[in-house]
């Protein structure tokens, strides 16, 4: 203060003036909206630039990820595991032992993981960086330039919004009566229910739903459409449907939700399957049929930034708005909703911000996603029908988990293998399995996709063997040899 008290006595007022603006606490090189992966990955690649970040975040740090999504749910997931892996051990002659959920502590070592993962990896890494700034509160944009945080202003030149997305609620008569549970809600949950009915068919109701089925609960899944998770190749999406129907998981296909009601402690939905009326009954309802963007009052309006007709906001391939100065990023676009890809989106907008024209778009057909089922479905890439959209001559081989001999060892032999490849060249375009360990042998086969390699590149591989990752080696030999007449090791 004293050097710029200094400099308007020298008489450079206007040039002052500016400096004076810049260095007050309300004005930062960039200011994000959001402190989730999306966000945090921005603010620390902005701050590599020398920038000075503000975060402004109204709930707690880390976001949907680490709070509500991907490590809660997860930890839950693999908690429920232990259940069927202990029945697979029973089977084999290890002896069974079960008895009552301990809801407790299962929610004691999701909030430990929860807690720990976000210290670690959002607060403690914030400390280190005195060029990043939190705000708590809800921001409001108030023109291009500004945004408002309970009252206060904040000016900058640069905005990114990375507020992320909430689970989208429908419009269902009767609702308002019913205590439902949504993606977040559920694993809040004091209580494991005797009996659920989930609306949609969708991630959050296949994941969801295999875990509260393995930990007792009496599970009906229904579905709009005519298949469980319809964005997904339809050869390891039928598989799941299966596995999940043969474990006790009741699925209803082409299900139009027509009402919901509560009384006496149960839950009642009525539906229209195939053109006649059924009523479900459970203890407890799940909503999950999506997401929506958690851009309510933050004044988009006001910025005059352009979303699409669900709300999402509407960025070119370099996260730009329609709005110069306002990129976005993350679930809030309505793109991959996927922490990954909201992370490298938000790295893709600072460069563009602060270097414009260095960065590659975003590419998005070589970004692997998981779905943490058991078995787990890995996909990356192409499927069948979006090749052939993009005018492609495509071959596809799709190859039964069984054909693996690790498969047997650990008697998970469930699942599919499919590949899609370019017929002329042999390059691989997409790979979609439903496998044990199928969240990681997708990272594999991304890394193969990336690198443009050929379904020969991976028919000669040398996995270790026995391993699930040899499984994309014989999905490869499969397109030019039969490989039931193959030994366990051969080339």
């Amino acid at each position: 203060m004293k050097k710029i008290i200094a400099r308007l006595m020298a008489g450079g007022s206007s040039v002052i003036l500016n400096d004076m603006e810049k260095q007050t606490e309300n004005h930062a090189d960039l200011i994000i909206l959001g402190s989730g992966s999306t966000a945090f990955a921005a603010a620390l690649h902005a701050a590599s630039y020398g920038a000075r970040v503000l975060m402004v975040e109204k709930s707690v740090m880390g976001g949907t990820c680490v709070n509500w999504g991907c490590i809660p749910s997860k930890t839950l997931i693999h908690a429920a595991l232990f259940s069927h892996e202990a029945g697979l051990g029973a089977a084999l002659g290890l002896g069974y032992w079960r008895s009552e959920v301990d809801v407790e502590r299962l929610s004691s070592r999701r909030d430990q993981v929860v807690k720990r993962l976000r210290q670690e990896r959002y607060l403690d890494v914030l400390q280190s960086f005195p060029g990043l700034e939190l705000i708590k509160g809800t921001a409001r944009f108030l023109d291009p330039r500004t945004i408002e945080v309970d009252e206060r202003s904040f000016r900058a030149d640069r905005f990114l919004v990375a507020v992320g997305g909430v689970p989208r609620v429908p419009a269902i008569p009767g609702l308002k009566g019913v205590d439902f549970l949504t993606s977040r809600t559920a694993l809040l949950l004091k209580k494991i229910p005797d009996s659920m009915i989930i609306v949609g068919g969708g991630v959050i109701a296949v994941e969801l739903g295999q875990m509260f089925n393995r930990l007792g609960t009496a599970v009906t899944i229904l579905e709009h459409g005519h298949c469980l998770l319809p964005a997904v190749e339809r050869e390891p999406a039928e598989a799941l449907r299966d596995l999940l129907m043969r474990a006790g998981v009741r699925v209803v296909l082409n299900a139009t939700i027509c009402s919901a009601g509560a009384g006496g402690g149960v839950t009642t939905v009525s539906a229209e399957v195939d053109g006649v009326r059924q009523e479900f009954k459970g203890e407890r309802l799940l909503l999950a049929v999506g997401t929506a963007p958690a851009t309510e009052g933050i004044g988009l309006e006001h910025a005059g930034v352009t979303v699409d007709r669900k709300g999402f906001i509407v960025t070119d391939p370099h996260l730009r708005t329609s709005v110069p100065g306002i990129w976005a990023a993350g679930d809030v676009t309505g793109g991959m909703m996927i922490a990954t890809v909201g992370a490298r989106e938000g790295i893709l907008a600072v460069d563009d911000m602060f270097n414009p024209g260095c960065a590659c778009p975003m590419d998005y057909l070589s970004a692997p996603m998981a779905i943490f089922t058991d078995p787990e479905l890995g996909l990356v890439g192409h499927s069948e029908e979006s090749a052939r959209q993009a005018g492609l001559d495509v071959v596809v081989n799709v190859m039964p988990v069984a054909a693996i001999p690790k498969a047997h060892v650990t008697g998970h032999t469930a699942g599919v293998i499919k590949m899609v490849a370019d017929r002329s060249s042999g390059r691989l375009l997409g790979v979609h399995l439903l496998c044990h360990r199928g969240a990681e042998l997708i990272n594999a086969a991304a890394l193969a996709l990336r690198l443009h390699a050929t379904i020969d590149d991976l028919a000669t591989t040398l996995p270790v063997y026995p391993t699930m990752s040899e499984g994309l080696r014989l999905c490869a030999q499969g397109f030019s040899r039969d490989i039931t007449r193959l030994s366990c090791c051969a080339e």
